[in-house]
């Protein structure tokens, strides 16, 4: 018998009712019966995710067989949505097969900081699921956090600036530095980079080298459609040069300007963000994460819009998957 619980920071379970979710704390866990395949969900169980998603934002499900990467993706691909493909993707990733992706190869000693799924651009998955086929022997972890509590949290006047003047992400494509446009565009064609860009509002020049340069304006906060909660909702934290380790940024910025950065983000205007005001960013996403081990097997369901992402460093051989819709 399928069983719903909670799980807290520190790993500990407590019973829980499916109709009492909003009054949990992320994640729900989803815990199945020995050898039940992910597919045989409980239908009661499955009824109530939509709810659970709207107010938890994100669920765990452990301890359910899940055979082959298809079946994560079958599972994944049951709730309704087309799984979408990693269009302007702005992190290196493998295609396992259509719909499937790595997750985000970057070298295990880095730490990815949390952050909703492409929140630098306007078209971003509402859904997201990792499946752990292999965990790390240490660190590794996918911490998570509720996106409306880091808006909550963020102090007034930094909220109100960003919501107010919105962001302008600024990105140069290279495949010296950064990801080449061709593997972000997922073509060689500039006629569909062209297109892509005029359906999605983005400005975009061929620089006299032949690499591409664009900007966006998004917003940085956004209200959830079905919930109308207010949620902070941008990765100025990530494009801004102040993520870069000092030495590395000084030597970046001696080397190609400001101008030419791989990323970078500005205020919708054009206008700087201090280093210190996304270093107080920063600090409310760390003050508000969860962490939780991976176990083979698990599969974690997020709403994009409420729950941020990110991973801890690791040692050892790591493998999660990942769907989008």
């Amino acid at each position: 018998m399928t069983s719903i619980e909670h799980l807290n920071g520190r790993s500990e379970l407590f019973s829980m009712a499916p109709t009492d979710a909003s009054a949990q704390s992320l994640p729900v866990l989803v815990q199945g019966a020995s050898g039940q395949s992910i597919h045989d969900l409980d239908a009661s169980i499955r009824d109530g995710l939509a709810q659970v998603l709207a107010t938890v934002g994100g669920v765990l499900f452990r301890g359910f067989t899940v055979a082959t990467p298809i079946d994560f993706k079958r599972f994944a691909a049951s709730f309704g949505a087309p799984l979408a493909s990693y269009e302007f993707g702005s992190t290196p990733r493998s295609k396992v097969f259509a719909g499937v992706y790595s997750s985000t190869e970057y070298p295990a000693h880095q730490f990815i900081p949390l952050h909703n799924e492409q929140a630098y651009t306007r078209p971003w998955p509402s859904r997201i699921w990792f499946h752990c086929i292999k965990a790390s022997e240490t660190g590794g972890e996918t911490p998570i956090a509720d996106s409306r509590l880091i808006y909550q949290r963020m102090p007034a006047d930094i909220r109100e600036l960003f919501a107010s003047r919105e962001l302008l992400y600024v990105r140069n494509y290279s495949g010296a530095l950064d990801l080449p446009w061709e593997k972000v565009f997922n073509t060689q064609d500039r006629a569909q980079v062209k297109r892509y860009c005029q359906d999605n509002d983005i400005e975009w020049e061929w620089k006299a080298d032949g690499d591409l340069r664009t900007r966006q304006r998004c917003a940085a906060v956004q209200q959830h459609p079905e919930t109308g909660e207010w949620v902070w909702f941008n990765q100025a934290h990530l494009f801004h040069v102040s993520a870069i380790e000092p030495s590395v940024r000084a030597s970046l910025l001696a080397a190609v300007g400001e101008e030419n950065l791989p990323r970078h983000v500005y205020f919708g205007d054009g206008s700087p963000i201090a280093d210190d005001m996304l270093d107080t960013v920063r600090e409310v996403y760390r003050e508000t994460a969860i962490s939780f081990p991976w176990q083979p097997g698990d599969i974690l369901m997020l709403d994009n819009r409420l729950v941020a992402h990110g991973r801890n460093p690791f040692t050892g051989d790591r493998k999660v998957i990942v769907a989008m819709a």
